[in-house]
């Protein structure tokens, strides 16, 4: 998978992706992610990337001509599945939207920043627009880092155990349920023996029935989605 990302700020998304599980799908080769900086594209000696809303207002506004001239290079490279918009008023990032992108090739990722893009961009090239909650926060990269986070953990070879991401919390639109490793017992504290019997069955009952009893007690509108 191949997933672009274009931003006034790159360097915010570096060390991100330089760590952990991003570092071993990229080095794997299982993962390209390619940082676009916007003012390449900006206008005049200044690099201009943004300007005054018309009808005024306070706050600043992505021009259109430096994002579309940006896109416009990237899709003369490759065609992307979905060119997505980090904005607090997309549509909300669940486990089953990251499920689906997952299973794309080419996504390109635009990161809002100031008050946001030219309405004409969204309008025009813009296919999916993503929120990660209802927040505001200063641009679109740390967003952009969660869903590709998100989505390049799901590809198949990145997780050592790749049965793993299937136990997650909110695969099923339940919650995971507790989990122990060693010692059998720490201050007093004990695991639960169903875990240590090794009778796979009833380990799976147990933690399904701890998964449901936990999402209805932290999470009952998941349970309303089905």
């Amino acid at each position: 998978m191949r997933i672009d990302i274009v931003s006034v700020l790159p360097e915010l998304m570096e060390s991100p992706l330089q760590h952990s599980i991003m570092k071993r799908a990229r080095e794997k080769g299982l993962l390209e992610v390619h940082l676009h900086g916007l003012r390449a594209y900006g206008l005049g000696k200044h690099r201009q990337v943004d300007d005054y809303q018309y009808g005024g207002g306070a706050g600043m506004v992505m021009m259109a001509e430096p994002l579309a001239n940006c896109i416009d290079d990237l899709q003369k490279e490759r065609s992307y599945d979905e060119v997505i918009y980090m904005t607090p008023d997309g549509q909300r990032l669940t486990q089953p939207l990251a499920n689906r992108l997952s299973m794309k090739e080419n996504l390109l990722i635009l990161c809002g920043h100031y008050k946001g893009m030219d309405e004409r961009i969204r309008e025009h090239y813009v296919t999916m627009e993503v929120s990660i909650g209802d927040f505001v926060l200063s641009g679109g990269e740390l967003p952009a880092v969660v869903l590709v986070d998100a989505i390049g953990r799901l590809l198949p070879g990145v997780l050592n155990d790749e049965t793993s991401a299937l136990f997650d919390s909110f695969q099923d639109n339940l919650l995971a349920p507790p989990v122990y490793t060693r010692p059998e017992e720490f201050r007093g504290w004990t695991v639960p023996e169903v875990l240590l019997s090794g009778h796979e069955q009833k380990i799976e009952e147990w933690r399904y029935e701890q998964a449901l009893k936990r999402t209805r007690e932290r999470r009952p509108d998941l349970l309303e989605e089905e």
